[in-house]
């Protein structure tokens, strides 16, 4: 979230750049400011009633001292009394803080000057493009029919387990799924990032610290009986290592990964845009999470980019890179970069990452801090990105790459699959 020091330095550049989010944050954050007068009121009152009860403590002790117990009387009577008052005046100050939270907890991230302005996806600014288009034959199959053929992905079977959005993957489908994921941690691991191997369940204050919560309950699935939600990334369980935690300088930067399940209501999503792996409910996904020093953030942020371009030409696919707009980003971004693939049976852009930096935001909500060599300690900077999420990347690799005699299977990938096509 948002500091209060930051509302405080500069409300209106903070409006100003919340409007680029298509948020109207003027009101919010001038209740923000009157509480913020508020709560320094009720802390100076209740500062010098804490130094009152103190001389009133040493003055009764000396009463007694000197014998004088009516007068000591007198001034414990005075005491309660002031106790009652300080007590008033620390709910007023516990239930202004509170209030000045939940409303900072509603506030999304501003954006950072790179951010375009835009209400939708069209508004979005193609940054740059890579890779060969793939030229397909008139009797191209789509990977959900592609999957029947072949009997490596099977919806139906999904549907009678679970439900829609679950698919099961079979045969050479599941090795090559595995495939994709070992391959991408081990680019990872190259890339020095550390394993992780995160619960798939978090707690309440894990959803809170990366801002998936109070932004996105309706998405996440909820396990009412023990008060957890399923993952809808690794990020939130990853970054949450680091809730309550000040770091040393020289362990910056931190540079983690990490292989999970996914697991996303996805609510409303209907249509074409939802065909076979094109949406799900459960999902697989490898995701990199960074937290750096302020200075360094942005440079890292390009690594990043960087190492998710370097994995997509290594398999073989055309993509190209989102800047996003405004009105396209998410409620804890300050930038964010999306990655899109191209699905040739399908003819049309497919996600497969996003990769932000979320500057301080995250990192206010979880405390994670940093120890400078000025013995001070500052707000970290974090990040994160997909490297990558497979469903959409299974798809275009099946429709790209489908020839008369089978699935031709990436270069990179066929020691992992210990095949060369699906056929």
């Amino acid at each position: 979230m948002l500091t209060l020091q930051q509302i405080k330095d500069n409300p209106a550049m903070i409006v100003e750049r919340l409007a680029v989010k298509n948020f109207d944050g003027k009101e919010l954050i001038d209740r923000v400011l009157e509480l913020d007068t508020r709560r320094r009121e009720c802390q100076l009152k209740n500062d010098n009633q804490g130094a009152e009860l103190k001389k009133y403590a040493a003055e009764i002790g000396a009463l007694m001292k000197q014998g004088r117990r009516e007068e000591a009387e007198t001034a414990k009577a005075t005491v309660a009394t002031l106790k009652e008052e300080q007590k008033t005046v620390a709910d007023e100050l516990a239930a202004t803080e509170a209030e000045i939270r939940n409303i900072l907890l509603s506030i999304p991230n501003i954006p950072c000057e790179m951010v375009p302005p835009g209400k939708t996806a069209e508004d979005n600014i193609v940054e740059k493009t890579g890779g060969e288009m793939p030229s397909l034959g008139e009797d191209a199959l789509p990977h959900w029919e592609l999957a029947r053929k072949y009997n490596i992905i099977d919806f139906d079977l999904g549907v009678k387990i679970t439900g829609a959005g679950f698919p099961v993957y079979v045969g050479k489908g599941a090795r090559l799924q595995r495939a994709l994921i070992q391959f991408f941690l081990d680019e990872a691991g190259k890339a020095g990032y550390l394993e992780i191997q995160p619960p798939y369940v978090v707690n309440e204050a894990s959803g809170y610290g990366t801002g998936q919560l109070p932004d996105k309950e309706g998405q996440m699935y909820y396990v009412n009986e023990d008060n957890l939600y399923l993952i809808p990334t690794a990020e939130v369980p990853v970054t949450n290592l680091y809730r309550d935690v000040i770091l040393n300088e020289s362990q910056l930067p931190v540079k983690n990964c990490a292989y999970s399940a996914c697991f996303r209501r996805e609510a409303g999503s209907y249509g074409k845009d939802v065909r076979g792996l094109n949406r799900l409910h459960q999902f697989d996904k490898v995701e990199i999470v960074r937290i750096e020093k302020p200075e360094d953030s942005y440079a890292a942020l390009e690594e990043m980019k960087d190492h998710v371009q370097g994995l997509l030409e290594k398999l073989g696919l055309p993509w190209h890179i989102l800047r996003l707009c405004g009105g396209d980003m998410s409620f804890t971004s300050a930038i964010t970069f999306d990655f899109e693939v191209y699905s040739a049976a399908q003819g049309r852009w497919l996600e497969v990452s996003s990769v932000s930096n979320f500057e301080t935001y995250q990192a206010n909500r979880l405390k994670c801090r940093y120890r400078a060599d000025d013995k001070k300690t500052r707000l970290c900077h974090t990040l994160n990105g997909s490297a990558l999420a497979l469903p959409r990347i299974m798809a275009a690799l099946l429709e790209n790459n489908q020839t008369s005699e089978g699935i031709v299977v990436p270069e990179c990938l066929r020691r992992y699959t210990g095949f060369d096509i699906i056929d």
